[in-house]
């Protein structure tokens, strides 16, 4: 070894030597008030309160429908239905949040949305096509959005006419 690393070592045995006996300096004052707390007469503990037993309750209408619960499945046979007849268009194999609105298109009279897929390709759309996989049709096509209408299921047997939109930009 040479003199200067000889040097480091003793500068870092005097700085921890230095810093622990730094460290030894106010504990008197901490065993003082120690003791004191130790003399101060001790609090009462407010006691637990007390624990009620559960009383349950026969539920007597459980024969009849929930008021909680929309109509059942078969309620309402006139509410809206996907056509399961109807072919489907090459836009509803695809999740809506995946489409995007890129522009408009005007072209012999007719305004067409163009919608992007995630594969980069670019499709016409107008009032009345489908797309999306919940039956989304086509209501409208304005500058900057495509505003339909999804028929999805309610949970409960039957299905819910949604409102949607694809926006210009996101």
């Amino acid at each position: 070894m040479n003199q200067a690393s000889n040097f480091r070592i003793l500068a870092a045995w005097l700085a921890g030597a230095l810093l622990l006996g730094g460290c030894s300096g106010g504990l008197d004052e901490l065993r003082e008030e120690i003791d004191r707390a130790k003399q101060r007469p001790g609090g009462r503990i407010q006691p637990l309160p007390e624990v009620k037993p559960y009383l349950s309750h026969d539920y007597q209408m459980a024969d009849r429908r929930s008021p909680f619960l929309q109509s059942l499945a078969g309620e309402n046979p006139s509410g809206p239905r996907p056509d399961i007849k109807r072919p489907r268009e090459y836009l509803e194999q695809f999740p809506l949040d995946t489409l995007k609105m890129v522009g408009t298109l005007r072209t012999g009279g007719a305004t067409y949305g163009l919608v992007q897929t995630r594969d980069m390709m670019i499709h016409r759309v107008l009032p009345g096509n489908h797309l999306g996989q919940n039956d989304g049709r086509v209501m409208s096509v304005g500058e900057a959005r495509i505003a339909l209408v999804e028929i999805v299921p309610d949970g409960l047997g039957g299905y819910l006419e949604r409102s949607a939109a694809l926006a210009l930009g996101d």
